[in-house]
């Protein structure tokens, strides 16, 4: 009886373990870094092509981590994507003359917002406040479209070839 007992024990303590690690890779599958409310501030942007980047891609500076995507929708007046950040507060605020541009990690990887600090003038800038828009902006450069571009200067190409040696 006292070694069903403990077998039991075991078995029972060896699913709690399951359940835990399974509850551990669901949070770190869904990068969820803190439960709770953080101090973080909304930044915007209006981008003409995001690619696909998704809601809770990585906001970096550097290569650093500053935030996360937190909504993509869709202006309805210039049918362009607009993009929401999260953007931790113990990063500082940026300048207005701030950058932002939907960079891939290496060639085909994921897709994540590098924001590109702007320039002070003569010790003089108004920074960025919660729900302000980022002017400049750059669209993210898609495969698909490179790839279809080079085909047709390649082929556009080989026909004026073809047409002169046909002249000659």
């Amino acid at each position: 009886m006292q070694t069903n007992r403990r077998l039991e024990l075991m078995v029972g303590s060896f699913v709690l373990l399951g359940v835990i690690a399974i509850l551990v890779m669901m949070f770190k599958v869904a990068n969820v870094t803190s439960i709770g409310p953080s101090d973080s501030y909304t930044l915007k942007a209006y981008f003409d092509n995001i690619g696909n980047l998704k809601v809770r891609s990585p906001v970096k500076v550097g290569g650093v981590v500053v935030g996360q995507v937190t909504d993509i929708s869709l202006d309805t007046k210039n049918y362009v994507p607009v993009v929401s950040m999260s953007i931790g507060r113990k990063f500082g605020e940026y300048p207005d003359t701030s950058s932002a541009q939907v960079l891939t990690s290496g060639l085909i990887g994921e897709q994540y917002i590098s924001l590109v600090p702007g320039f002070v003038m003569d010790g003089v800038s108004t920074t960025l406040k919660d729900g302000d828009f980022i002017e400049d902006t750059k669209s993210a450069l898609v495969l698909e479209d490179l790839i279809g571009q080079f085909l047709y200067s390649s082929k556009e190409s080989n026909n004026t070839r073809n047409d002169s040696s046909a002249a000659q």
